[in-house]
């Protein structure tokens, strides 16, 4: 009996698992660039870019599938806060008790009238939900008068705080074979490219220490094996620029992976690659899989993800992508991720089959 009973458990536990390896998307939140923080008090709580209001929306969830919206995270329409609009791409991480929320937006001062003049900056919690509230009231730096988003944080191994972002294309134009290309053709005069940077923070976030270094960018050569996927907004002539954007490090054995975004974030052909270091700082090299998250089916626009990953070891990717029934609007998917045993990564999307 006793055999009967513990084969019975196996069953349901192997059926549980099973289940649990899969979820019912797209979610019904409606976020650009998510992230998903698994808090100590148990919860999975979801930020993003949200449409609609200055700042920042929060979803609360036990098991990753049922959402409920959770209140205002970051209200960016305050008074006192350093930014003016654009509230774009959280995340939140959870040190010594507290929460702290990176993001970007256009500042109140722009004294050049810059088009685009995003920056980043950090905002501080006693809880998940919030509030949030800016602990510094400017940027944490300005980026050499580049506009900069898309802030991802690494804490390494040396104790150092790195802060990643995009360099944004506004006022970036790059010489290419690509460019060339779209020059021939009478499409575009130059082509904008976005590169993903880093660079060291200072422990309490007030400020940088060195200088950013680049650590990915558009391939140059149209024969590069990256060229394709990473130009698909100019040959498709979507819009005459190229991004690197969205990016998101961690690091899984003695390799740091960095995924990133490509194209046009407002397009079809958004699609996620990543790279793969033996340092934080780089040198990164590109898969020769990539994309490893593309549009299929009747979804399209998949890309700005983060990589949740649980205590059991499983992975989680998380992004936004569209869907012909939801048209413009976007959406969060989450699906299934796993590494092999040679260290190729793999998005188990079922739309991609």
């Amino acid at each position: 009996m006793k055999k009967l009973i513990f084969l019975l458990f196996i069953i349901h536990s192997s059926f549980f698992i099973c289940e649990a390896q899969n979820i019912e998307n797209p979610l019904n939140v409606a976020f650009g660039d998510p992230f998903v923080l698994h808090a100590s008090d148990g919860k999975f709580y979801m930020y993003g870019t949200s449409d609609g209001i200055l700042g920042f929306r929060v979803y609360v969830s036990d098991d990753l599938e049922d959402w409920t919206m959770a209140g205002v995270a970051y209200d960016g329409s305050a008074p006192e806060v350093w930014g003016k609009d654009c509230f774009w791409a959280p995340e939140v991480y959870e040190r010594d008790g507290k929460y702290y929320m990176f993001f970007s937006a256009n500042p109140k001062l722009n004294p050049h009238n810059y088009r685009e003049n995003f920056q980043i900056g950090v905002a501080v919690a006693d809880h998940p939900a919030g509030p949030f509230r800016d602990m510094y009231p400017r940027p944490i730096h300005t980026f050499d008068d580049f506009p900069a988003i898309d802030a991802n944080v690494l804490w390494a191994d040396d104790g150092k705080v790195y802060l990643y972002y995009s360099l944004c294309c506004d006022r970036h134009p790059v010489e290419s074979e690509i460019a060339d290309w779209a020059r021939a053709k009478g499409w575009y005069d130059e082509i904008e490219e976005s590169w993903v940077c880093v660079v060291e923070m200072e422990p309490d976030f007030s400020g940088i220490i060195g200088e950013p270094r680049v650590v990915l960018r558009p391939p140059l050569s149209m024969n590069d094996v990256q060229s394709e996927w990473e130009s698909r907004s100019v040959t498709s002539r979507e819009m005459g620029r190229r991004w690197t954007e969205g990016s998101f490090i961690f690091k899984h054995g003695e390799t740091y992976y960095m995924m990133y975004s490509a194209n046009f974030f407002g397009g079809a052909n958004y699609a996620v690659g990543y790279a793969t270091s033996s340092s934080p700082l780089g040198p990164f090299t590109k898969a020769d899989h990539n994309p490893v998250l593309e549009k299929g089916g009747h979804v399209t626009g998949t890309g700005h993800n983060m990589v949740l990953r649980m205590a059991d070891g499983r992975m989680w990717c998380v992004y936004h992508a569209r869907t012909d029934a939801t048209g413009h609007r976007r959406l969060v998917f989450i699906d299934p991720m796993t590494i092999d045993d040679d260290g190729r990564l793999h998005v188990d999307a079922e739309f991609m089959k």
